[in-house]
């Protein structure tokens, strides 16, 4: 499998670019916007590329996340969002509600209007699904369908509320969003963190997860293994 990254947003994201079925992809955690200066970053690789991105999945709403969301969905206006429902008040058009929060926390709230009026959902994830049961739709092909069903969704909140991982068993990789760094996990000081869910969530994915297998996380090193 080639993992395509690209660094996004105010925090550097790693965004992964991942491949289904001929030029089909998905998108996880997109942080390019206006405000950073990197609008077109995510766009034109895909355009360069002749790929097509008909999901986008966001292991959590952290602002850093999910601020490519409303240039993402302007220019694929079919594109699908999927989030976990713990984490949904992150995006759609209240989001500034709830991001403000963080980012007061962080002495970033300049930074509101960039995730403000975001883009709804139109998908949620769930602990044990596959991408494919968890995107309730008839616009994929079966084959890409096929390829979304190889990813499974394990809910790890504890960095926020509704964080997950998806997992590619067949492939052994793990996107690990802000849960699982290398030698290091996420924070849990802002609004909604938890550090007890974090222990208990690292715990579950010890117990899931084999060793060897690849790990993409959110942010710094990537590619390697758990």
């Amino acid at each position: 499998m080639t993992m395509n990254v690209i660094h996004t947003g105010p925090l550097c994201v790693n965004t992964y670019v991942v491949p289904l079925n001929g030029p089909d992809v998905f998108i996880v955690d997109c942080g390019a916007c206006k405000m950073c200066g990197d609008e077109n970053e995510v766009t034109r690789f895909l355009s360069e590329k002749k790929l097509n991105p008909v999901a986008v999945v966001q292991t959590h709403g952290h602002f850093d996340h999910v601020a490519g969301l409303t240039h993402l969905a302007d220019c694929y206006p079919n594109i699908q969002i999927a989030i976990h429902k713990n984490d949904a008040a992150f995006i759609g058009r209240n989001s500034g509600v709830l991001q403000s929060e963080s980012l007061y926390a962080m002495s970033f709230e300049g930074f509101i209007p960039a995730v403000s009026n975001l883009p709804e959902p139109t998908s949620f994830l769930a602990d044990g699904k596959t991408l494919a049961e968890c995107f309730l739709t008839d616009s994929f092909s079966c084959k890409t369908k096929e390829a979304l069903g190889e990813w499974s969704v394990i809910y790890t909140p504890g960095h926020s509320p509704g964080s997950v991982c998806i997992y590619d068993k067949k492939n052994g990789v793990l996107i690990s969003g802000d849960t699982l760094f290398y030698q290091s996990y996420g924070r849990t000081d802002l609004p909604g963190g938890d550090e007890i869910l974090m222990q208990q969530s690292l715990h579950t994915l010890d117990k899931i997860i084999p060793r060897g297998t690849l790990i993409y996380p959110g942010h710094d090193s990537y590619g390697f293994k758990f």
